[in-house]
């Protein structure tokens, strides 16, 4: 278990051609030298989609696109962020007046995230300016944590140069609440995976307390990526959030059914744990206590035994209260079905029975499902590119990450990879300029990577 440092790695510029060009490019820009950079990775989920904040285990790996940043502490009050991208504009600030925009959600504000995330948990009265240079590789709204990677990335840049130490799991916990700054009600996968990623292995992340475990992948298959193109930005839109709080709302309402202090029941697994019931018990409960139709806020709001108002100020976040229907029963399925299929996955890595890698599609296939049709998280763009992707030896296929855009992953036999990406090329990336322009960094088959690291030049 990986709860020590980030690894700092002592390395030649000349043989680092990236780091190269960062710092050729930061002293054109700032007139002065990094004094060190550190990389996050992004990441792909093999399996367990919008269960994270519900309190479930789930099974990423980091990817080799990342985060890079190169960083100069200053003794001036002023950070400044610069972008090798040039569609992300230059930003400056006063480190000891941080405003992050949660309406319009800037590259910046990201960065900001983690930057905050630190100063807050040091109480930091005065903290180091800074000038600053990223880069990114990671496709933006894809799916693959871009935004996570650079509010985990900050937040190492901050802590290094305030002269401040923390455990990769200390920064994964603290990443998490600060990418909250922008309104993102997430669950905390993005961030731990980013940290405690080891090369080689994907893991399984389980939460309260956060830890990580190998889940060795079979022998003879590759995760392939492929990026449906259409974006999704989670602070900028509201379904992801509705989600957070249509589960929170079916927590309170499994709880009062079943005599528990609902007010002191926060997530799905609460219920679980508060029930001592199995997954599978508790997918019955579901059927049991909540009706398929959408709730509204007077209904949920009777049966808690509070007016709707109470209900919207004490339950819901800001960005949801003009919500009026909430589907609860979809939700809870999605979840305590999702969670069993992760301890599935892990179960058949382990024990690697004969029929492994056709068990193992059997539960991305059926994950897709399930966000599809109960999560309701999918999109006509990522379910065509599913299908593409099983007519063309795929064994399983999934949307990744938060979806409504964004990415698929699937798993292919390693004989048929090569004809696999040039058939999903040709029927899903050549009939559309706009997906044929974007299909150089969209369809990718991956590794699992290392975590965030820091690099120092020799």
């Amino acid at each position: 278990m990986a709860t020590d440092v980030p690894p700092t790695r002592s390395v030649q510029l000349v043989e680092e051609p990236r780091l190269l060009k960062l710092k050729k490019m930061f002293v054109s820009k700032f007139q002065s030298t990094p004094k060190f950079y550190a990389r996050a990775p992004g990441r792909v989920n093999l399996i367990g989609e919008h269960i994270d904040y519900c309190g479930y285990s789930v099974l990423p790996m980091a990817i080799e696109q990342d985060i890079l940043i190169a960083a100069e502490p200053l003794s001036t009050s002023v950070l400044h962020l610069a972008n090798t991208n040039p569609s992300y504009v230059d930003f400056s600030t006063n480190p000891n007046n941080i405003e992050i925009n949660q309406t319009k959600p800037l590259w910046h504000n990201y960065f900001l995230c983690g930057f905050k995330g630190i100063e807050d948990h040091f109480n930091l009265d005065n903290p180091s300016g800074m000038n600053c240079l990223v880069e990114g590789t990671i496709p933006a709204s894809s799916g693959l944590s871009s935004s996570s990677a650079l509010v985990c990335c900050a937040g190492l840049v901050t802590l290094l140069a305030n002269g401040k130490t923390l455990s990769k799991v200390e920064l994964a916990e603290l990443c998490t609440k600060s990418e909250r700054y922008i309104g993102t009600e997430g669950g905390g996968m993005d961030q731990s995976i980013c940290f405690l990623a080891e090369k080689g292995t994907a893991k399984l992340i389980e939460f309260n307390p956060l830890r990580a475990t190998d889940v060795r992948l079979p022998r003879g298959v590759t995760f392939v990526i492929a990026n449906s193109c259409v974006e999704m930005n989670k602070a900028a839109t509201s379904h992801y959030n509705i989600r957070v709080m249509e589960c929170r709302l079916a927590t309170k309402l499994l709880a009062k059914s079943k005599g528990l202090d609902w007010k002191a029941v926060a997530t799905l697994q609460d219920v679980q744990v508060a029930l001592k019931r199995s997954l599978e018990e508790m997918l019955t409960v579901a059927e049991e206590v909540l009706h398929p139709e959408p709730y509204s806020i007077e209904e949920i709001g009777e049966h808690l035994g509070i007016s709707p108002k109470e209900l919207c100020a004490q339950i819901l976040s800001q960005n949801t209260r003009d919500v009026t229907l909430f589907k609860l029963y979809q939700r809870a399925k999605h979840v305590y079905s999702e969670a069993a299929r992760v301890l599935e996955f892990k179960k058949i890595c382990e024990e690697s029975p004969t029929d492994a890698i056709q068990a193992l599609g059997d539960l991305m296939n059926q994950s897709h499902a399930s966000c599809r049709d109960l999560y309701e998280c999918s999109c006509p763009e990522l379910n065509q590119l599913v299908d593409i992707c099983l007519q063309f030896g795929a064994v399983g296929s999934r949307l990744t990450g938060a979806g409504w855009g964004g990415c698929t992953v699937s798993m292919v036999p390693a004989d048929k990879l090569e004809r696999f990406l040039a058939n999903v090329k040709e029927a899903y990336y050549k009939n559309s300029d706009q997906r044929l322009t974007l299909e150089e960094n969209s369809l990718f088959a991956t590794n699992p990577g290392g975590g965030a690291m820091v690099f120092l030049e020799a």
